[in-house]
């Protein structure tokens, strides 16, 4: 069941990704490297001399469309939300194709947030995006969520949120549990917490410049047609390693990560609402860690 509800969890993962309003457009471009490293063999975790690397473009943009505030400094905001990520990898010494060589996943959304009194929030968001290998593009590849999420705000630096998902990553609309947490601490040690994203912990040098220890956890999603059958693949992924930052001025900071890529993975499974109940006899595809490394550019304007 874990694994069956990653697949869905590809897809619902973004939304979340500018929990914060902003008052003018914010923008995130970033750029994944993982060699090839070797293919493990699901049936008996034999490590094969099959071979696949990872190269990833991601670019991720926040629109604002309203923000007001009220009397206490509290954000109500509407916004636009467009992603796309594509991907492409190579494959060597397989004896047939198990993957695709490249996937798309793009998609368009809505998202609103508002306070609820002086400790709770709400953050409502909707989209439609296009999730492929890029073989064949028709209307399968369409896969729709949205989700509400109430955020109970202790303090400044934790905040806590629950709430359900509509997502038709399976064919047919079904709920799924959506969870939110965020904390961080201040001064020049910094750690944070933000399920589902990763953690990170790290030391300020300055106004300009930090240096953190990082673990993220994300993937994509691509319907695929096996013998005529509409199917999802699901590709994961864990990394961890060291990033600099460098605030370059108030608009834009650069981000360079360099470590391991602790675990990849792919799952496939068909879209019937019976499969996310269905445990799997055999483990999911994955590949040896090997090296990671991304770059990353954020921008926000007034």
């Amino acid at each position: 069941m874990k694994r069956t509800l990653s697949t869905a969890l590809c897809c619902i993962l973004p939304l979340g990704y500018w929990i914060n309003a902003q008052s003018g457009l914010s923008a995130e471009l970033k750029t994944e490297y993982i060699p090839a490293s070797n293919y493990i063999r699901p049936e008996d975790s034999t490590k094969t001399n099959s071979k696949s690397d990872f190269k990833r473009v991601d670019l991720n943009l926040s629109i604002p469309l309203s923000v007001k505030k009220d009397n206490d400094g509290k954000v109500r905001a509407w916004s636009m939300l467009l992603s796309g990520s594509y991907a492409k990898m190579t494959h060597k010494n397989y004896e047939t194709a198990l993957f695709p060589d490249q996937m798309l996943n793009a998609q368009v959304g809505i998202q609103h947030m508002r306070p609820l009194g002086k400790k709770w929030s709400l953050m409502m968001t909707a989209s439609v995006g296009v999730y492929t290998d890029l073989e064949k593009i028709d209307f399968d590849d369409v896969l729709g969520q949205g989700g509400i999420l109430f955020i109970r705000h202790f303090n400044p630096n934790l905040s806590l949120g629950a709430g359900p998902v509509l997502t038709t990553a399976f064919g047919v609309p079904m709920i799924l549990p959506w969870i939110y947490f965020d904390w961080k601490t201040n001064g020049k040690i910094k750690f944070k917490i933000n399920f589902p994203e990763g953690m990170e912990a790290g030391y300020l040098f300055s106004d300009k410049f930090a240096l953190k220890a990082v673990v993220e956890l994300n993937g994509m999603t691509a319907e695929r047609n096996i013998n005529g059958k509409s199917m999802l693949l699901g590709y994961q992924q864990i990394t961890a390693g060291l990033r600099p930052e460098l605030k370059i001025n108030d608009r834009l900071t650069v981000r360079l990560t360099g470590g391991t890529a602790i675990l990849r993975s792919f799952s496939e499974n068909d879209r019937k609402i019976s499969s996310i109940f269905r445990d799997k006899k055999i483990a999911d595809p994955r590949f040896s860690s090997t090296f990671y490394a991304a770059v990353s550019l954020r921008w926000n304007l007034p």
